[in-house]
């Protein structure tokens, strides 16, 4: 029995050492690159607070309303860099772990939109640091009552630039999911297009979710979300000319004449069998 059982259980056991090892890999990398960048810790929030502290009134500055603040601040942000640096490494083991399970087609395919993937991410995050930001605070340090100090708390600042990060950076993914819809055979570009009224609504009403409750905020990540929808249309027709994606099609064609030819077979059959009985 336990010989029998022996070549199942090896494999699930050996890919679960595999796991547990790229895992270890990217917590040590991770760990790695905080522990470099952790001296800078203060360099960095000095850097990522810019778009911020550029538009301050004279006089006034950030402060930190927690006695822990000044230290856990540049820490968490010192965290959360390192993650986002280690992104290229951690997809990599990510990859690593499941190409060997894939077909050649598949990789070529799967590798491009990889690559892909970790690109616009960084760019979804340059994009929000150094456009969208400093159009918002400039504009809500412009409109604020006379006589008010603006004094931003630290730490609540992290919070909203990591929030604001995060959803440009997943924002910015949309032409990935849009050509992996349309090359799996979920849906076609003209579909797609068809569908593009409700499209917006949902960028807008994601914008209104995924960034804090203002409209500048709102649309300044809506309006990206529906080009990138667009880009992500555009490339899938690209792709469909050349030839990815359209195996499924066929796959479908055949079934479709398949189906007709059995209806045909079955109506003549019927259409006999009535005439003999006649």
């Amino acid at each position: 029995m336990s010989h029998e059982n022996d070549p199942k259980e090896q494999p699930l056991i050996s890919h679960l050492i595999e796991l547990r090892d790229r895992i270890l890999r990217c917590l040590l990398v991770v760990l790695a690159i905080f522990l470099c960048l952790f001296p800078f810790a203060n360099e960095i929030y000095t850097f990522v607070a810019a778009p911020l502290t550029d538009v301050l009134p004279e006089g006034t500055q950030m402060i930190a309303t927690a006695v822990t603040s000044p230290f856990f601040a540049p820490f968490k942000l010192t965290f959360f860099t390192a993650v986002f640096l280690a992104v290229p490494f951690l997809l990599h083991q990510l990859w690593a772990f499941i190409a060997p399970g894939l077909y050649k087609n598949e990789i070529k395919i799967a590798f491009p939109i990889l690559v892909s993937s970790i690109l616009l991410f960084y760019l979804g995050i340059a994009f929000s640091y150094f456009v969208v930001l400093g159009f918002i605070f400039r504009f809500f340090t412009s409109v604020g009552p006379e006589g008010v100090a603006i004094m931003t708390d630290i730490s609540l600042y992290l919070d909203f630039v990591l929030l604001m990060f995060f959803a440009f950076g997943l924002t910015f993914e949309i032409p990935i999911a849009t050509v992996l819809l349309i090359i799996s055979g979920a849906t076609t570009p003209k579909s797609l297009a068809q569908k593009r009224p409700y499209v917006v609504i949902g960028c807008f009403v994601a914008g209104m979710l995924l960034t804090p409750a203002d409209p500048f905020s709102q649309s300044m990540l809506a309006i990206p979300m529906w080009m990138l929808f667009e880009l992500g249309i555009v490339a899938g027709r690209i792709l469909r000319k050349e030839g990815v994606g359209e195996d499924a099609d066929e796959t479908d064609e055949e079934s479709d004449d398949d189906t007709d030819d059995d209806k045909k077979a079955s109506d003549k059959d019927s259409k006999e069998g009535t005439e003999a009985k006649t």
